[in-house]
């Protein structure tokens, strides 16, 4: 059996009249950027999330770039992000010249640990930027307690966390406002790069809409210094088509969650993923840990099985912070867990019986010794 790690086909195939129907649409329009679709889309977002406002933006990296840049945090000022992480959350902090200060995860959810957020605060301190890594919200209640006294404000990167909630809300509505990401292989994907805002607050939706469109909301008149990042018409056609399968595409992961939860427990030095009370995931991706990670990964790939690394460089390590000073040891469980995560196939269209061979063949790599 092949299960690969990701195959965006079958998501085409369930709806490709829904899809070929918003392609349509888009181009009988004559109108590709800031128009009805956009519109469209970010009303219907705003309200699955149960937000005031969506900003439909070109890509999840500008949205929370952009809400820094709408703040005004830049040169001198300090965002607190998490050391374990893609590097995206940290380059949003860099390109407004702020200061990305790491923290150390949860090492149970492997989400940023309040604790270490209120250690790690100074008076140049701003901003906090936690992730919701692999479709688990940080918990936000204890961030956001942290933040309220401080006097911070909170931006998720909501990017792997579609539909998740944490202590009933969902992500995208737990901080002051959210960057989201639509690359194809989210929970809920456009067919290219795409993103968003999404806040309750009213200046700061306003704002953001004039900085995604060089500064402007009303053509050659420039308010800001702003980018151009904004979601097309089609690619918001195509998220309008998908958006309604979300709750149903998310169901799908979590039941394959507990398969692996299931079958997986006990096995070998095998680390799960580990989901409070209070949590409910969206299983963007299901991480196991190891000490034998490489190992298992050459063993699975070997049998057919797809895997991949999220993330194998933590960013304090990456030769792109080379000149920050950071070396090995400063974030140990960051480091750890570069060298033990390891993602398993998860997705809609992945099916049981792939998932029962996958824990076959994990299973048979610690029955071997």
């Amino acid at each position: 059996m092949n299960v690969p790690i990701l195959d965006l086909k079958p998501a085409y195939e369930e709806l490709r009249p829904e899809l070929d129907a918003a392609y349509q649409r888009v181009m009988d329009s004559g109108w590709l950027l800031l128009g009805r679709e956009l519109e469209a889309f970010e009303a219907e977002y705003a309200a699955s999330v149960g937000v005031k406002h969506c900003i439909g933006v070109a890509n999840g990296l500008e949205a929370m770039q952009l809400v820094l840049m709408a703040l005004g945090i830049g040169p001198g000022d300090e965002v607190i992000v998490p050391s374990h992480g893609y590097i995206a959350t940290w380059l949003a902090v860099t390109h407004v010249g702020a200061t990305p200060v790491p923290c150390e995860s949860d090492p149970r959810t492997y989400n940023l640990d309040a604790a270490q957020v209120a250690a790690a605060i100074t008076p140049r301190t701003k901003a906090i930027l936690p992730i919701h890594l692999y479709g688990q919200t940080a918990d936000m209640n204890a961030i956001n307690a942290v933040a309220s006294q401080h006097g911070l404000f909170v931006l998720e990167d909501a990017a792997q966390s579609h539909g998740a909630r944490c202590h009933g809300r969902d992500a995208g509505a737990l901080g002051g406002a959210a960057g989201v990401s639509f690359y194809p292989s989210k929970n809920l994907g456009a067919m290219a790069d795409a993103g968003a805002v999404t806040t309750s607050d009213d200046a700061l939706a306003d704002k953001l809409r004039h900085l995604r469109n060089y500064g402007s909301k009303v053509r050659y008149q420039n308010e800001y210094l702003g980018l151009n990042s904004r979601l097309s018409e089609l690619q918001a056609a195509f998220l309008r088509a998908k958006l309604p399968r979300l709750a149903e595409w998310n169901a799908r992961r979590s039941a394959l969650a507990e398969l692996y939860q299931a079958r997986l427990g006990g096995v070998g030095d095998l680390v799960l993923p580990f989901v409070p009370a209070w949590a409910s995931p969206v299983w963007h991706l299901f991480v196991i840990r190891t000490s034998r990670r490489n190992a298992l990964q050459q063993h699975l790939t070997a049998h057919g099985v797809g895997t991949q690394i999220h993330y194998p460089v933590p960013p304090h390590l990456s030769r792109a912070y080379a000149g920050a000073g950071w070396k090995r040891g400063d974030f140990p469980l960051a480091e750890t867990l570069a060298d033990q995560v390891l993602s398993l196939p998860i997705g809609p269209h992945v099916t049981a019986a792939q998932v029962e061979f996958v824990c076959a063949q994990v299973t048979a790599f610690f029955q071997a010794g």
